[in-house]
């Protein structure tokens, strides 16, 4: 053997030394040798060329599905404007008495705005925002397909910020509902509307947050949350899956400079097609009311009525001849079960109370001086004048 080969031998017994060492240690510090342990590892499966580790390359299809039957909205709206003060100061009329004219004639301006929704069936209804329609005297709908219509008001509700419009045309596209009860966070959301009037706009993000309530924006809040792009003019559009279901009604945005910033918020469409059959089957929303007021329980609240539990709403006030005044409910009163369901705050009692249809028995659990006891009241429909929280 020469030098080079003799230099090549001890290389490579070395390199085996090593090997074996190696194996030693790695043995020793996975089970002292045991010729059955095994070091588990889970490995990234291999990605294809022109695919993601998760859902489709392209929301084309989706987009595709969906966009036909999201429509622009342009409302119109006579405004009257109130004279000038000055117009009727004595000392403003001694200098330029009749001079000005038509000082006392009421003047009008046509204000318009623009909003976005959503064709949800082939007969014309349109799902969008209230605030969108609010005190409009002409609503007009602008198609993808280049198509236009006035649109007449089938009912609103304010409360959940919901519209159903309708409009008469043939061959309308209608989307596919999905179930915004399945919705996780981190799925794909897309948004679709006529942000700042530039024309139909798909933006796209994640489903952020579900549930969202407390943020004062409507009366019933259970929003979506999302960081598709939403902006002004966004509004009454779809929120769409991955695969082109609408699952939400987009309606706000929460910003410092009135642009998105990655917040925004939908209503979900199993609340919306809720309010959207009741609206066309009664003109509005039936929702049952007890008539009381209440305040959320706090641990001082409850301290100082000898309370263990802060869970509840103390009864601040009573609606006189309404359905809790009728069942003996009295101010002061902490109501801390409805139906056997506990109350963990103001918001929570108001969606049990008005999810009972009217003429259905409410049991209810009291803690009054101590002591705890049920009573049994029969909800009515909601009256249309008490809106906002506070009323039950």
């Amino acid at each position: 053997m020469d030098v080079k080969g003799l230099f090549g031998f001890v290389f490579r017994s070395a390199v085996v030394g090593l090997v074996a060492a190696g194996i030693v240690l790695l043995l020793r510090a996975t089970g002292g040798g045991d010729p059955q342990a095994t070091l588990e590892i889970r490995e990234a499966h291999a990605r294809t060329p022109g695919t993601m580790a998760s859902g489709p390359v392209s929301y084309a299809d989706a987009v595709a599905a969906a966009a036909p039957a999201v429509v622009n909205i342009n409302t119109a709206k006579t405004v009257t404007l109130q004279a000038h003060p000055f117009y009727d100061d004595p000392f403003f009329r001694q200098f330029f008495g009749d001079m000005i004219l038509g000082r006392d004639a009421p003047r009008k301006r046509v204000e318009n705005s623009l909003g976005s929704g959503v064709i949800v069936s082939p007969q014309g209804l349109i799902l969008t925002n209230h605030h969108v329609v609010r005190g409009a005297d002409e609503i007009s709908v602008s198609l993808q397909d280049g198509r236009q219509s006035q649109a007449t008001v089938i009912g609103t509700d304010p409360e959940t910020d919901l519209a159903v419009l309708r409009i008469e045309m043939e061959n309308l596209p209608a989307i596919t509902l999905g179930d915004s009860d399945s919705i996780r966070v981190g799925d794909v959301s897309l948004a679709i509307g006529n942000p700042f009037g530039v024309g139909q706009t798909v933006t796209i993000g994640i489903v952020s947050a579900t549930g969202r309530d407390q943020l004062g924006i409507n009366t019933f809040e259970n929003f979506i949350q999302t960081d598709a792009a939403i902006n002004p003019g966004n509004s009454g559009g779809a929120l769409i899956d991955a695969l082109g279901n609408l699952v939400g009604i987009n309606t706000a945005i929460f910003s410092r400079s009135g642009g998105s910033q990655g917040i925004g918020f939908a209503i979900p469409i199993n609340m919306a097609r809720d309010v959207m059959q009741q609206i066309v089957a009664h003109g509005r929303p039936i929702r049952g009311w007890l008539g009381f007021e209440g305040q959320e329980l706090t641990p001082r609240l409850a301290k100082a009525l000898e309370i263990e539990d802060t869970r509840g709403l103390i009864i601040t006030g009573v609606v006189r001849g309404g359905p809790a005044h009728e069942a003996k409910i009295n101010p002061g009163d902490v109501l801390v079960e409805v139906d056997g369901e506990p109350i963990d705050s103001a918001r929570s009692a108001l969606q049990m109370i008005s999810s009972r249809k009217p003429g259905a028995a409410v049991k209810l659990t009291i803690v009054r001086d101590g002591r705890t006891f049920e009573t049994e009241a029969i909800a009515i429909n909601r009256p249309s004048q008490f809106t906002g929280t506070q009323l039950r």
